[in-house]
């Protein structure tokens, strides 16, 4: 009985964190309640004493309920934030302290609680856990169910559409990778033919290694030529906010970072990224063969 009420006082001074969570998750504060009620739950029936970091632990699972909730709202058809919203500042009295309520309405805003609601569930998982909390991108992947490559991608949807930009389409990382894949390896061998194959005709590069109007090179023949047998041996496939990028770093020194769009299978527009302050602004992930 002692541990038990020793492990109670533990999870209390992680409960005020776990709720902060929760509502950022649900928008609804006696949902955020109830998800942490039930993460005690699972907690009180553990082996806690294997359980290395209580905290981490306790936000995945926190995580995992608000996910299932969400899902589970979203079968039901319910108009989400309409109806939680109402709840949350109208009629919770009794159920939630009102100075915490306040507070953590007060910290959220109900502005971007609406913005949330308009996530999909797991979107709206990864964007708080990982914009909100900092939890890494290889820590989200298993609460949500997906690859670390697909929950960065979805970081950056749920970012777009938070900031106030249209919904961003899904994006085909196995196409991504072959047609950078095929850019980069002719490069390398010098293959001026296949890289203009990879690119569009029109294809506009900008690099910001590059003085005043050269800045801008237009069209596929200018960039093979340009590039052609030149590439970094030390350039690397990477996740560039979340889409299929390249990466030079000879010796582990970043040099530069080249990140693509792609239209038609072909890759269009070409964005050379060497300022390292607008390296830093980048989320960058290295890709494994």
């Amino acid at each position: 009985m002692s541990e038990q009420v020793g492990l109670a006082h533990v999870f209390e001074s992680h409960r005020k964190d776990l709720l902060a969570v929760a509502y950022r998750m649900l928008g609804s504060l006696s949902e955020a309640e109830d998800a942490v009620q039930e993460a005690w739950l699972r907690l009180s029936r553990t082996e806690a004493g294997s359980i290395v970091n209580l905290g981490g632990w306790l936000t995945t699972v926190v995580s995992r309920i608000c996910l299932d909730m969400l899902r589970s709202r979203k079968s039901r058809r319910e108009d989400a934030m309409d109806v939680h919203l109402t709840e949350t500042f109208g009629s919770h009295e009794q159920v939630i302290d009102p100075e915490q309520e306040a507070i953590l309405a007060d910290t959220v805003g109900t502005a971007l609680l609406v913005v949330l609601g308009n996530l999909k569930p797991a979107e709206r998982i990864t964007f708080v856990l990982h914009d909100v909390f900092a939890m890494p991108f290889h820590e989200i992947a298993p609460i949500i169910g997906k690859s670390e490559m697909a929950t960065r991608q979805l970081a950056s949807r749920a970012r777009h559409r938070v900031r106030g930009g249209k919904a961003m389409p899904e994006v085909d990382h196995t196409l991504q990778r072959n047609v950078v894949q095929a850019f980069l390896a002719a490069a390398h061998a010098g293959d001026f033919d296949r890289l203009v194959a990879a690119l569009d005709p029109d294809v506009v590069v900008r690099d910001d290694r590059q003085p005043g109007p050269s800045r801008v090179t237009r069209g596929a023949a200018a960039l093979a030529k340009q590039i052609s047998g030149r590439a970094q041996k030390a350039a690397q496939l990477a996740l560039v906010n979340g889409t299929v990028g390249i990466i030079a770093a000879p010796r582990g020194r970043l040099l530069y970072v080249l990140r693509f769009t792609l239209r038609g299978g072909k890759i269009a527009e070409v964005d050379v990224i060497s300022d390292p302050a607008r390296i830093n602004r980048l989320d960058l992930a290295l890709l494994c063969d």
